[in-house]
């Protein structure tokens, strides 16, 4: 029977959704049911503690070894991949992207961390002996969320920030090893980085096609085989979470807003953003400014 840590970070994973400015979960599988390609509205950290298991990462595979740090930035779609009556021991931390920028004090951008790990690797190892030991604040952080002393919440935020602060310094000063053995198509790698970054223009298949020198069959059967989802599925998936951000950080008009998200009218968008989110972009917008106030 699954513990209370893990009905709760199940329940985050179906939902996708967080509603404090982080969780941390230490757990341990070795018999997971399949977990399909999925993605969230936060950032998630992984410190992989031992096992055998790999991840993909928007279309990327790392086989994961002891002390290896995943970065999984909010959208990205991914699964892990376990094998039968094989350890998988992970912790595993959810960072609301907005909560990480208001720690930050808009003077050091803690979410660095996730935008270096896009451009480099999604998935890097820790090597023991550094400076910073990632794995004992790491486990130190997640001990103290579980207990109940005096000024708890708070020194579990000190905490919490300092694991920010190291790990930015270890990818800042090179502390982190990038993987060797990592599966791809670059075609299909190709592609996704020209969606990411062409959302407000008018993606067609055909012209999706002539961009990754495939046909258009090829190219949605490896897509999907890739991702896990169909070529409209990611496009849609990453214009909302465009939008969410626009909301956030932007004071656009909505009905501007959404074109350039590369939505065609607002109807659509206000249709599909409240099918996908549960609240109208309006609301979000509203909620969104009390929470940064708060």
């Amino acid at each position: 029977m699954a513990n209370d840590s893990e009905n709760k970070i199940q329940a985050y994973d179906k939902k996708g959704y967080l509603h404090q400015g982080f969780r941390i979960f230490r757990l341990q599988d070795s018999s997971m049911e399949d977990i399909p390609f999925h993605y969230h509205d936060f950032h998630k950290i992984i410190f992989f503690l031992k096992g055998e298991a790999a991840y993909i990462i928007e279309g990327k595979t790392y086989p994961l070894t002891a002390r290896d740090i995943l970065f999984v930035r909010a959208g990205e779609i991914h699964k892990p991949v376990t094998y039968p009556d094989k350890t998988y021991q992970r912790i595993v931390v959810y960072i609301s992207p907005l909560y990480l920028q208001k720690l930050g004090q808009g003077k050091y951008p803690l979410e660095q961390c996730f935008d270096k790990s896009q451009h480099m690797d999604s998935v890097m190892h820790a090597p023991a002996g550094r400076s910073h030991d990632l794995l004992f604040h790491m486990d130190k952080l997640e001990r103290v969320s579980q207990q109940q002393d005096f000024a708890n919440e708070l020194y579990t935020q000190v905490l919490f920030t300092e694991l920010m602060i190291l790990i930015n310094r270890a990818i800042l000063d090179k502390e982190l090893e990038n993987l060797t053995e990592i599966t791809y198509d670059p075609r299909i790698q190709q592609l996704l980085q020209y969606i990411n970054e062409h959302l407000a223009e008018d993606l067609t298949i055909d012209l999706l096609a002539e961009k990754s020198f495939t046909s258009r069959f090829y190219m949605m059967r490896k897509f999907k085989a890739d991702t896990g989802c169909s070529i409209h599925q990611y496009i849609n998936s990453k214009r909302l979470l465009l939008a969410k951000r626009l909301l956030t950080t932007t004071e656009l008009p909505i009905t501007q807003l959404c074109f350039q998200c590369g939505f065609k009218d607002y109807s659509s968008f206000s249709r599909e953003f409240k099918r996908s989110f549960g609240i109208t972009p309006t609301e979000f917008r509203s909620n969104s400014a009390v929470s940064l106030d708060s």
